[in-house]
């Protein structure tokens, strides 16, 4: 039996058979767009006849170097034939044409990424039959110009701009404001002029076969698959390489066949808020490219309502069918021909973070979904999106004030951006890569713009609407967008944007409010962002209901574990107390400290220390009443809190150059007690250099050598715990030994700190509930940890150290040197530091619960490194059993979200 390479449209439950049974198969197989027109077909929904050529097809011509595979040719034309029959029209008659279009349509929406081909069959002699039909030159001969100037920029390679150039003359010479004020005369030159450009760009003329058109343009799709912009769209948004695009043959139905026809494109829920209202653009008497292109200015979908009612009570009522269908948010394509509906596509819509959730919420309150599914259809990094940055309401007003306010577009995606202006995607990409926010500006984004899109920081059109090609990228990565501002003139050849009679020049600071749609002049002030809004609050109270991990967070002062127990948190899991003995009014006494050889003056320094550390445990105790709250003791090596060499004798030679122009005895007095006392500090440093300081004398080492120290801290976790529980707060702390490798290190610190412990309590009369642990860092600690669990009755794994040990890299040289290049080649699947290598790291992992909890059963086991607020890291650690992941606070929400779809995706089979 021959391959089959091509599916009508009314053959979708052969093609679900191919593709083992499943939706996911199918949108394989046919890509998104033909199996979601297969599928309205299905359902009844008013679909033109077509068929698709599968991504199979796709992939077998690029292996073979460009070769349509066998018998592929042979079954588009029998589908042809097929087509021909149900219209009544022939391809290629000149007494009654049909017309197709030549649509890419690869697994996951890529809007705009890949090619389509319009009008494909039209030339004079079928032109002058459709003329003769529809007694509409103008009609027939706007669609023909389309086909050569689409057909000559995606399959013949002629760039766009010269049949642009074309098109405003003749509007110019026509006295015409818009495309649809030229007459049929005009429209017969354009497309006369578009086939000579064809032949002086290529050589060779626009083919006039329609055969020929429709075999080029599907080679052309094809090939599209492999072009820069969709290699970079698919980068950006990890989507596999080797799926192929599948090629929907369509017929053609016309929206510019006078005032009683239209097109446009439409969700079935606001893409910005999550609104449950129809949101769109249309054109009245156009094609569909005219509407997606931001070339004309569209007119909102709730005028179709007043100007088309039947058509527009028609649409209304399939939208509807298709969100219940689907049980999603639909992104839709349409055309009405002499008043008659056609869907052109449907797919899943695009939207912001914000929308996402609400749109979930909704459904799910609607009972169109579970909130199991709600919560899994909000990924962690939408949650993420709710953090970005927002503009100050003092620093808006100030600039309305001053004049800074510059103008008002459509709000297409949210969020605050400042950057200067750059008025091409290349050098946007440059400048970003330069360290520099960039706003980029335009008049409208074309697919060849994506990577300056996606370098930016934000982005600015003078046209477009709200499905526009800006909009939909934008929104899909997050990037804050505003586009359509009509007052915007952009001057290329000067460089230069002007607004009102504000100037502006590339390389000036401009800022975009992506929430309203406004434009201001210079950087305005962002704010803390705030995500207390209602259908956030929501899923993440269903997803505390289905985790099973806790979520604490890492927090050293209280206002961090403030907001992060209003973000979610359970608990601290990490607070690095060594970051306290930075503060001003304390760093002197630590100097002290370090400085000194005589134990009596160490015990001094770390005495007059003592109150500040009890007050900054005591504030975090306070913060956290009711939770857990783990103290790391001091874990960096002592010359981190001494200037380093460099600085050291630089000051040094500083100095002496000083003392040579030294004016006055005074001078050299006050010079020569400054050069003591940095040649003091240098000579400590240099008897505290390490050649490898992070496998030095840190960590549970030094708290042994130097046990001054530790128990000191110890001393201000039980006074601070003793003094708050005495208020009335309920306070759990959890002291941890860091670094530790062998279980005598953990024995001999714990028994000398345990011992700090009790003397302090018994001091002050009141019994505390608390732990010690140890932090899992170290190989060695997760090999041994049955007997290391004979002392800890925690372990919280220090994963960004475990992976530096593991690994026997450095960080900080990884990163800045060949990481980047490992993972672009392929040798490691992902950075190790950003997600838990889960064949090494994650192995010593699981060897160390399952040892530690053998021996102790209720052993709570969870992490403390950046990991925590990694999604897929949050997922394996779900699998391993850990108690709790620790993160920032600005991650709890997302890792509360990632816990919930863990569990979730677990109890389905999918973890």
């Amino acid at each position: 039996m021959e391959k089959k390479w091509v599916y009508l449209f009314e053959e979708v439950e052969g093609a679900e058979k191919h593709a083992g049974g499943t939706w996911d198969g199918v949108r394989g197989l046919l890509g998104g767009k033909g199996a979601n027109l297969a599928e309205m077909m299905r359902i009844g929904v008013p679909v033109p006849p077509g068929f698709t050529v599968t991504t199979e097809a796709c992939n077998a011509y690029l292996a073979s170097g460009g070769k349509f595979p066998e018998e592929l040719w042979e079954q588009e034309i029998a589908a042809l034939k097929i087509i021909e029959e149900k219209t009544g029209k022939a391809f290629g008659d000149a007494a009654n044409p049909l017309l197709v279009s030549c649509r890419s349509g690869a697994k996951f929406s890529m809007p705009g990424m890949m090619d389509t081909v319009l009008n494909i069959g039209l030339n004079d002699e079928t032109a002058q039959g459709m003329v003769a039909l529809t007694g509409d030159e103008r009609f027939v001969y706007d669609a023909y110009r389309r086909l050569v100037q689409m057909f000559g920029s995606v399959v013949m390679g002629v760039p766009d701009d010269l049949f642009e150039e074309v098109i405003t003359e003749a509007r110019m010479k026509a006295g015409a404001e818009t495309d649809a004020e030229l007459d049929a005369q005009a429209w017969k030159e354009v497309t006369r002029e578009f086939r000579s450009i064809c032949r002086r760009q290529k050589g060779y003329d626009f083919p006039r076969d329609p055969f020929e058109q429709l075999r080029l343009a599907t080679e052309a799709v094809f090939k599209s698959w492999n072009g820069k912009r969709a290699v970079d769209y698919r980068n950006a948004a990890g989507i596999a390489h080797d799926l192929g695009t599948a090629v929907s043959i369509v017929t053609m139905v016309f929206g510019n066949m006078g005032d009683d026809s239209a097109t446009g494109v439409a969700m079935t829920r606001n893409g910005s808020t999550g609104e449950r209202q129809i949101e769109g653009d249309y054109l009245t008497n156009a094609q569909g490219e005219d509407v997606v292109a931001g070339i004309r200015l569209t007119k909102d979908i709730c005028e179709l309502k007043k100007e088309m009612p039947a058509a527009y009570a028609e649409f209304d009522e399939v939208a509807r069918r298709l969100e219940n269908h689907y049980r999603e948010m639909q992104d839709v394509e349409f055309t009405i021909e002499k008043n008659k509906l056609w869907m052109l596509q449907t797919r899943d819509g695009k939207r912001t973070a914000q929308a996402a959730v609400r749109i979930a919420v909704d459904m799910a309150e609607e009972g169109l979904i579970s909130r199991e599914d709600a919560v899994i259809r909000v990924t962690p990094e939408q949650v993420d999106f709710f953090l970005h940055p927002q503009f100050d309401r003092k620093a808006v007003a100030a600039a309305k004030a001053s004049g800074g306010f510059l103008g008002r577009g459509l709000n297409v995606s949210p969020g605050a951006a400042c950057g200067v202006v750059a008025l091409d995607a290349d050098l946007a990409e440059k400048w970003s890569k330069d360290g520099k926010d960039v706003i980029m500006v335009r008049p409208e984004t074309k697919p060849d713009d994506v990577h300056g899109m996606l370098a930016s920081k934000g982005i600015l059109t003078s046209r477009g609407g709200r499905t526009s090609h800006a909009a939909l990228v934008a929104r899909q990565f997050g990037k804050p967008a505003v586009v359509g501002l009509s007052e915007l003139m952009i001057d290329m050849n000067r460089r230069q944007i002007r607004i009102k009679d504000e100037l502006i020049h590339e390389g000036d600071m401009i800022s975009i409010d992506g929430n309203v749609g406004e434009l201001y002049l210079g950087k305005l002030t962002t704010t803390v962002p705030d995500i207390r809004d209602p259908w956030l609050i929501k899923l993440l109270s269903w997803a505390d209901e289905f985790k099973t991990l806790g979520v604490w967070t890492n927090a050293d002062y209280p206002k961090d574990a403030l907001r992060a127990r209003e973000y979610g948190a359970e608990g601290i899991g990490l607070c690095r107390s060594e970051h306290m003995f930075f503060e001003p009014e304390r760093l002197p006494y630590v100097l002290k400290m370090i400085m000194t050889d005589l134990p009596i003056e160490r015990r001094e320094a770390l005495e007059a220390v003592l109150p500040f550390q009890r007050e900054d445990f005591a504030g975090l105790f306070r913060a956290m009443d009711g939770l857990p709250v783990i103290i790391r003791l001091l874990d960096p090596p002592l010359h981190e809190f001494l200037p380093n060499h460099v600085s050291l004798r630089r000051d040094l030679s500083d100095i002496k150059i000083r003392l040579q122009h030294a004016d006055s005895l005074e001078k050299i007095d006050e010079l020569l007690q400054q050069f003591k006392e940095k040649e003091k500090l240098l000579k400590r440093a240099d008897s505290l250099h390490e050649a490898n300081p992070m496998l030095g004398m840190r960590g549970v080492r030094l708290g042994i050598l130097v046990p001054e120290i530790t128990t000191m801290q110890v001393r201000a976790i039980f006074e601070a715990a003793c003094i708050v529980a005495k208020e009335g707060v309920e306070v759990y702390p959890e002291v941890m030994i860091p670094l530790t490798a062998h279980v005598n290190e953990l024995k001999v610190q714990r028994q000398r700190l345990e011992e700090e412990a009790r003397q302090v309590m018994t001091e002050k009369g009141r019994m505390i509930d608390y732990k010690f642990g140890t932090m899992i860092e170290l190989p060695r600690a997760a090999l041994t940890a049955d007997q290391i669990a004979e002392y800890a009755e925690f372990f919280s794994y220090g994963t960004n150290d475990l992976t530096q040990t593991t690994y026997g890299i450095s960080r900080d040289d990884a990163e800045a040197g060949f990481l980047i290049e490992y993972i672009e080649k392929g040798i490691l699947p992902d950075n190790p530091f950003a997600t838990i290598d889960e064949d090494g790291v994650g192995q010593l992992m699981k060897i160390g619960i399952e040892k530690g909890r053998s021996v102790r059963p209720d052993l709570e086991c969870g992490i403390c490194g950046e990991h925590g607020g990694d999604p897929a890291s949050i997922a394996i650690c779900h699998k391993l059993g850990l108690n709790y992941v620790s993160c920032s606070p600005f991650r709890v929400p997302v890792a509360r979200l990632a816990a919930a779809r863990a569990a979730i995706m677990e109890k389905r089979g999918n973890l």
